[in-house]
């Protein structure tokens, strides 16, 4: 055990590879991954990464409270990245944030930082809830000085309040916002992930569009975001935070979730709809290869005569998501 600090274990994991090639048919939009640790101290309970803990044989709820810090060699990785093609994008942070605590004093993500600002023609992208990456402003600076460099910060809310029980060991939106227009203001591309979209909890009326509204006057350029979709371990873990935190809304994703992985496609593609016009109303840039994808993601109401209120709107896609269920299948043929 390195160090014990707040409710977090550190632990030192031998790693012969810091750059993870994408399976060949994979649907994401880019080609390789980087994660400084394995593991993420935000706490965040929808998270799909707690998946990573089960290799290790670990509770999902281990995935907050114990932290494997990767070991990291120049040499190494200096040589993973001449498989790099041209075209192809390097994703930083797609399973554990590169900027979590274990960061301030391990710095793995400044060293990688170091070493990508020595190369040049590449295209990376790094994703985080922390305004700790305001940090290195020195070296994302220097990294898109030759290369394409594009900063994507994930903000659920506005409200500080709800944050905290959604992403508990995360900062304040406030403090993300400030790191993001310090980044955009020294010239970096950014952009704001409102990821994931939760129905009944952030998606009340104006929420997107205020969420959407404070980053762009902090100098974003891109705006996404994504439905929830939940599947194990996460689910449980979701699951029992709902009871304790939304109770008003537990029952409705047990159902929605209880057999599928994701949302049901009426939600996803009025999802959709309302980022669209969110972006076209904020001037926000097109959906990038990694900057803010639209992945299937919508707004949960579209325009009505009578709009109905996000908790409505989430039983009612749920009861026709469960009626669709049990139709019988059409064939063609």
């Amino acid at each position: 055990m390195l160090l014990e600090k707040r409710r977090a274990g550190y632990r030192l994991l031998p790693s012969q590879r810091m750059l993870n090639r994408c399976d060949a048919g994979s649907l994401m939009p880019f080609q390789w991954t980087i994660n400084p640790y394995r593991g993420c101290e935000f706490g965040c309970g929808y998270c799909y990464a707690r998946y990573t803990h089960e290799f290790l044989e670990l509770a999902p709820d281990a995935f907050e409270r114990l932290i494997y810090v990767k070991q990291f060699r120049r040499d190494l990785f200096e040589r993973e990245l001449r498989a790099v093609k041209p075209g192809e994008w390097i994703a930083i942070g797609t399973a554990t944030d590169p900027y979590q605590p274990a960061e301030r004093r391990y710095r793995v993500t400044r060293v990688i930082l170091e070493v990508l600002a020595r190369q040049a023609g590449l295209q990376v992208a790094l994703t985080t809830k922390s305004a700790l990456v305001a940090r290195d402003l020195d070296a994302l600076g220097e990294l898109a000085r030759r290369n394409r460099l594009r900063v994507n910060m994930t903000i659920t809310t506005l409200d500080a309040a709800l944050a905290r029980r959604l992403e508990p060991g995360a900062p304040r939106p406030d403090l993300r916002l400030r790191a993001l227009e310090k980044l955009a203001a020294a010239g970096i591309e950014t952009g704001v992930f409102a990821s994931p979209v939760l129905p009944g909890i952030n998606d009340g009326e104006g929420a997107l569009e205020a969420l959407a509204g404070a980053a762009r006057e902090a100098g974003a350029k891109h705006f996404g975001a994504q439905m929830v979709f939940l599947r194990d371990p996460a689910r449980q873990v979701f699951f029992n935070a709902l009871r304790q935190d939304f109770p008003h809304v537990a029952a409705a994703y047990r159902k929605m979730f209880a057999r599928a992985t994701y949302a049901p496609e009426p939600l996803r593609r009025a999802l959709q709809l309302r980022v669209e016009r969110i972006r076209e109303r904020f001037g926000f840039g097109a959906a990038g290869a990694c900057g803010a994808p639209a992945w299937g993601q919508l707004e949960l109401f579209g325009p009505a005569a009578e709009p109905a209120t996000p908790l409505v709107a989430l039983h009612a896609a749920v009861e026709e998501a469960l009626r669709a269920a049990q139709r019988p299948a059409s064939c063609v043929g």
